[in-house]
């Protein structure tokens, strides 16, 4: 799945609008419920080294919240990784190089948005 797709559904099914709130890195997004605020994803391009990765390219994440059991399944599979810059137990980092087929990361989205909903 590519950035512009997730985007892209999270605008369809949500109603979401990226935001880009850090000025060093103007590329990278917040999707965020409209009604309280919370964050249900981080998109980002980050250096391959920085995720213990070989090569200098940027790797495409969406960061992703789940349950802490599913985090850790699913980051020991191709595409996963610890979460980049987030809490490591209930956040993933998910590859968005086609390295995890489109059906698993809109699933995803969708469980993050759910857990990041006002109880």
């Amino acid at each position: 799945m590519s950035r512009r797709t997730l985007l892209d559904y999270a605008a369809q099914h949500y109603l979401t609008v990226p935001e880009y709130p850090w000025r060093r890195h103007p590329d990278y997004a917040v999707l965020r419920h409209t009604g309280n605020g919370r964050w249900y994803a981080v998109l980002m391009d980050v250096p391959a080294a920085k995720l213990g990765l070989a090569g200098s390219a940027n790797v495409p994440l969406a960061n992703i919240k789940a349950a802490p059991d599913l985090v850790q399944l699913l980051r020991v599979q191709t595409g996963f990784l610890p979460a980049y810059h987030m809490n490591k137990t209930h956040w993933l980092s998910v590859r968005l190089d086609g390295s995890v087929n489109e059906a698993t990361v809109k699933t995803l989205l969708d469980g993050s948005f759910v857990l990041t909903q006002a109880v």
